[in-house]
């Protein structure tokens, strides 16, 4: 999903220093422009994703080594949450939370090397798929409560998706809804559960729920892992109130909650950690503090000193820090790539000559501009749009990034050349503030050293994603980025390259209407073997890639600290942020 949805990045200070978690740094040209791009990242083999057992959905969590139970945490956090109702959940900042508060049907059990499966959470296994993947079915844990005591049923699991259709509920997730009504404008079908009346396509039966869907989703498993799918108990749902304190069945419940100020979690006692196979739980409670700057928190976590030894940054420590906090705190630094992509929309619509698109891509200064926003703390070289952390990765290098990564504008002028195309006009857009301007200029440079006339447009960073969203946004280039909703190929390339999205504000932002592209996304879509399928994602990622239709920049990274009294703090790789429920307070 768009920067601008889920992780809510803009290509300016956020998105310089951010990224998530795979096991890969950077070598090679991290602290100048000319160096070559070889990486761990862009050859890593893809992470591995499994699909689990019912044995693999079972509780309790593997222990982790040398954890123990009790203490409180600190979290420094910039901002509040926006959002805690799980179906208003979309933003990957918001499920940092909701993780420990509200379960789904099924979620991702991460082993000590980063590897995830796929396992029952809420239900006793993956589920059981029929008619090539229109009809799932799943049958709930026994055991598992709601705070009060009272038991999770599968009329709180059908209540949370019926729900997703009142008109109050505009931020969450949609594909389920759309999945379930067989099309987009799923509102004029069904208006949500207020009424007394229930979707028909969901049938529930003792503690078994069954989706029927409009077309073959065979990795619908994983889409219910969203927290906008999350259970809403339909005894407690106070509507638009329910947002100000949801009703836990995590292992942990909110205490308290002071907008902008503070939030406070405790234990859940009606949590059977014997029915959760993902979350260990060690904490007795989390305090969140917002409202706290980057560098304050940062400055606060150097200091190690009183309650900041049992703290973490819920931001990644920004580039005029980093130098200091690895010199004196390497040992309490935690960094790993993100499910983030970063990268240069071509528009195709304009720029239809694929050699002018070629030469664009040969003369782009990705290690200048990577330079300017932090070196190796923006991240790795990326050589596609599929991030390492989304299943089925493969290692390709269609335009040679990794090997001169600071462009090379001589072969890109003989590109133009030989098409006849010496002296191309391109209009580049960029966000309007003092760092992108730098960035403007040295592209600007390198595309005039390639033979193009470059006429560049300012945009205000408040408007950017309306701006070039539009169909006639008159612009060639232009920045962008991705992040999977769920990790496998679907979510990447088929709101970002499909023709249908090439509407206005669609998320096609490269506008390609590639017929063979087109048939590959609907021959992954259907294919019910998920390793088949990731494969062709995969082939799919390299096929994209070649069209044109955008210059890869980063993978992206981000990089977090922590005071010294807590161990085992990681991040997760499915929310780009601190795993609350692996982490531990040190004696």
């Amino acid at each position: 999903m768009s920067f601008s949805r889920r992780n809510f990045l803009i290509a300016t200070g956020v998105a310089a220093a951010s990224g998530s978690v795979l096991t890969a740094c950077s070598s090679g040209d991290t602290t100048n422009n000319t160096g070559g791009g070889k990486q761990d990242a862009a050859k890593a083999n893809a992470t591995e994703i499994k699909i689990g057992t019912a044995e693999d959905s079972k509780g309790p969590a593997p222990e982790v080594s040398g954890a123990k139970k009790g203490g409180t945490v600190y979290l420094l956090n910039d901002d509040d949450f926006s959002h805690l109702d799980p179906q208003r959940i979309y933003y990957a900042w918001n499920s940092l939370a909701a993780v420990v508060l509200s379960r789904t049907l099924t979620g991702y059990k991460i082993a000590d090397d980063g590897s995830m499966t796929l396992v029952g959470d809420l239900a006793t296994d993956t589920g059981t798929m029929e008619d090539g993947g229109k009809k799932w079915s799943f049958t709930l844990k026994d055991g598992v409560k709601w705070e009060d005591g009272s038991d999770v049923t599968v009329d709180d699991v059908r209540h949370g998706f019926e729900r997703a259709y009142s008109d109050f509920i505009t931020e969450g997730a949609s594909y389920a809804q759309i999945w379930l009504s067989g099309t987009s404008e799923y509102r004029k079908s069904y208006s949500g559960p207020y009424k007394g009346k229930h979707l028909k396509s969901i049938e529930v039966s003792g503690k078994t729920i069954t989706f029927h869907l409009s077309e073959a989703r065979p990795d619908f498993n994983y889409v219910l892992a969203m927290h906008s799918y999350a259970p809403t108990p339909v005894k407690k749902d106070a509507k638009q109130d329910y947002d100000k304190k949801p009703v836990s069945n995590g292992p942990y419940k909110i205490k308290s909650h002071t907008t902008d100020k503070s939030m406070v979690l405790v234990r859940n006692e009606n949590w059977d950690p014997a029915t959760d196979p993902i979350r260990n739980a060690y904490p007795d409670q989390f305090d969140f503090a917002f409202g706290i700057e980057q560098l304050t928190a940062i400055d606060r976590l150097l200091a190690d000193a009183g309650k900041d030894q049992y703290a973490v940054s819920w931001r990644t420590i920004p580039q005029e820090r980093l130098q200091k906090a690895r010199a004196e705190a390497k040992d309490r630094i935690f960094e790993e790539l993100g499910s983030g992509v970063s990268c240069y929309w071509i528009n195709t619509t304009r720029v239809e000559d694929k050699a002018v698109r070629e030469a664009l891509i040969k003369a782009w200064p990705t290690a200048g501009i990577r330079q300017l926003l932090g070196g190796e703390v923006r991240g790795d070289y990326a050589t596609g749009i599929m991030s390492p952390l989304v299943a089925g990765y493969e290692s390709q290098d269609v335009w040679g990034k990794l090997k001169n990564p600071a462009g090379d504008p001589k072969a890109a002028k003989e590109v133009l050349k030989k098409a006849g195309k010496s002296g191309y006009k391109v209009v580049y857009a960029y966000q309007q503030d003092p760092q992108q301007t730098k960035i403007k200029v040295v592209i600007e440079n390198a595309l005039k050293a390639a033979g193009f006339e470059v006429v560049t447009k300012a945009i205000d960073s408040t408007t950017w994603y309306d701006q070039i969203g539009k169909l006639d946004n008159g612009f060639d280039v232009y920045w962008g980025g991705w992040s999977a909703d769920w990790p496998t190929g679907y979510s990447v390339f088929q709101p970002l390259f499909e023709s249908t999205q090439v509407v206005e504000q669609g998320s096609n932002y490269s506008h390609l209407k590639d017929p063979a592209v087109d048939a590959a996304i609907k021959a992954a879509t259907a294919e019910a073997d998920q390793d088949k399928a990731n494969k062709m994602w995969a082939a799919l990622d390299k096929q994209v890639t070649e069209t044109g239709a955008f210059i890869p920049d980063v993978y992206m990274r981000r990089i977090y600290m922590h005071g010294s009294k807590l161990g085992n703090v990681k991040m997760d790789p499915n929310f780009d942020g601190c795993m609350l429920y692996k982490l531990y307070v040190k004696s």
